[in-house]
């Protein structure tokens, strides 16, 4: 058998070694926002410990904040491949699958929680959180979904607006955990508690639970004199 017969196509291995290059350069500049934080680590500290020139790093990345990009995507990844076997499972509810969704997602800034607060202070000041898709409230929109088409969710609600709901609530859970001295599972806890609130909802169970019309209604009644 010939020798090139065995051998994989030249355009395979060029795609193959330019993964594993942008590939080390990621890893590269992923460990060096840890040590440095975001802003003090450089394109040219990255192309050293990357081992690459500079001109290499602007073949994969246009711009430094472009890797910004990238770990929010790789994130989006994680949450996704972490929910696949549960979600083949038929004997899995909805609310169970929402609640492990959420354990997830905080599982995944807890297992690396400095680069988890640098890359998330990186991320709010280059203006991700307005310019990015919301990939997080489809993903929660999708298991609303879910529930609804077995009865499990109101199917009155509107799912995509649960997922902004839910991406919202989560984004302002880790906000308030990020630069905090909390404890390993305090983004969990506090996740669990938010989805709680929102399944059971705040009315109270006796008693009138009618909001007033006015108000319900956007108004306000006055009092004489105003």
């Amino acid at each position: 058998m010939a020798i090139d017969a065995v051998r994989p196509p030249l355009s395979g291995r060029r795609e193959r070694n330019k993964q594993e290059l942008r590939e080390r350069i990621y890893a590269a500049a992923i460990a060096l926002f840890s040590e440095k934080g975001y802003d003090g680590a450089t394109v040219d500290d990255i192309t050293e410990r990357a081992g690459v020139a500079r001109g290499t790093f602007f073949n994969h990345y246009q711009r430094k904040d472009d890797l910004i990009a990238e770990w929010s995507e790789r994130r989006r990844q994680k949450l996704v491949e972490r929910l696949k076997v549960p979600l083949s499972l038929a004997t899995v509810d909805a609310p169970s699958l929402l609640y492990l969704c959420i354990g997830i997602l905080a599982q995944v800034n807890e297992e690396e929680r400095v680069l988890s607060e640098t890359m998330l202070t990186a991320w709010v000041k280059a203006g991700k959180p307005l310019t990015e898709a919301p990939h997080t409230a489809t993903v929660f929109a999708d298991l609303v979904r879910a529930g609804q088409r077995d009865n499990e969710f109101d199917r009155h609600v509107d799912a995509d607006r649960i997922g902004n709901v839910l991406r919202d609530a989560y984004l302002g859970a880790l906000y308030r955990w990020s630069g905090q001295a909390t404890q390993p599972g305090d983004l969990g806890r506090d996740l669990r508690d938010v989805l709680q609130i929102l399944l059971h909802g705040i009315m109270a169970r006796t008693g009138s639970s009618e909001p007033n019309a006015s108000l319900r209604g956007g108004e306000q009644t006055s009092s004489a004199g105003n």
